[in-house]
């Protein structure tokens, strides 16, 4: 149990060094790393950080990759707002007594933008699509048969024409289980560089101020300023209740202390029938400015099917979203290799 402790102090002090506060809203960028993923996850409003296991633990929580050793494979897509749509491809396996590990990518698509320049204001009759990407590596081992740790390593990228950015960037989590019935789940993510662009369509030619008439045109480079990534701290409850062995209900509650952001409390519940039905919900509550919060309740269903050798889950979740015309849908489809 003192281990435990050191471990979730060591966490908490991470937390502090990195945590801020509303003030230094909009002075970070690589934004989507907050973005989640999974339909399970966002429909319980992302609480299940104590309990979250196999592949959507990468995002959530990466102590929870090994809980359950064995290969998955997991697709998931999300219909976000402003055209903006998000695909999501995981894989991992266990290795033993080593643990787990995983690869995954996750994609942005903001569809075909129109270019427009001082001298063609309405476009000039071309397009572009920022490419955004982030490639993670997960390593996850259950040391005890109460605790489990895991770290997700990520490379994230940014290209917007022909300027870029990238960095590197680590998730860290523990879960430890008190009972079979009350969870604890602890992370620190995107604890990472700073990231700055750069790149072709910063330079620009033209004349060199002070030189003479007919000279050569210099080349001048806008030098971006750097930006942070968006760190948080997050610490989470599950409780979980058995009624008897056909139906169950997963009760869950996490604190968010972000770096740059509102902190967060997080709120999330899942009924199971018989381990193949599931009836998700959940919202998120910010602490400061909570009017200006642009989701609402989350909403989710999923069926998990054994077929033999291999279980089939999909999963639906429907988010709320203010201010915008569209709600989020996001779909997401795992098989399991028992």
């Amino acid at each position: 149990m003192k281990k435990i402790l050191l471990i979730i102090l060591s966490f908490a002090f991470a937390a502090s060094i990195y945590a801020g506060d509303v003030s230094r809203k909009g002075t970070t960028g690589a934004e989507e790393l907050l973005i989640p993923i999974g339909a399970r996850g966002i429909a319980t409003g992302g609480a299940f950080i104590a309990n979250i296991t196999g592949l959507e633990s990468i995002f959530y929580n990466p102590a929870g990759l090994d809980v359950f050793p064995r290969t998955e494979a997991m697709f998931s897509y999300v219909n976000y707002f402003a055209d903006i749509n998000i695909s999501y491809f995981a894989i991992g396996t266990s290795l033993g007594d080593i643990g787990s590990i995983a690869f995954d990518l996750k994609s942005f698509d903001f569809g075909d933008i129109p270019i427009t320049t001082v001298q063609l204001p309405d476009g000039t009759g071309q397009n572009y699509s920022p490419t955004f990407l982030t490639l993670g590596f997960t390593y996850s081992k259950v040391l005890t048969d109460r605790i489990s740790v895991g770290t997700n390593f990520k490379l994230i990228t940014e290209n917007i024409q022909n300027v870029s950015a990238s960095g590197f960037a680590l998730d860290a989590g523990v879960q430890y289980r008190f009972t079979q019935s009350l969870m604890l789940g602890v992370t620190v993510k995107n604890i990472g560089t700073n990231m700055q662009f750069s790149g072709e369509d910063l330079r620009t030619r033209t004349d060199v101020p002070g030189g003479t008439p007919g000279s050569t045109d210099g080349t001048f480079e806008i030098v971006a300023e750097s930006f942070q990534i968006p760190s948080f701290f997050e610490l989470s409850l599950t409780y979980a209740l058995d009624f008897n062995e056909q139906n169950n209900l997963l009760l869950a509650s996490s604190f968010v202390a972000n770096n740059a952001l509102e902190d967060v409390f997080n709120f999330g519940l899942e009924y199971g029938f018989i381990n193949t039905f599931f009836i998700r919900g959940g919202y998120n509550l910010l602490l400061e400015n909570s009017s200006d919060n642009i989701y609402g309740f989350s909403l989710g269903a999923g069926v998990d099917y054994n077929a033999g050798d291999i279980d089939i889950i999909f999963d639906y979740a429907f988010r709320d979203v203010k201010e915008f015309p569209s709600s989020n849908h996001i779909f997401t489809v795992k098989l399991a290799f028992q």
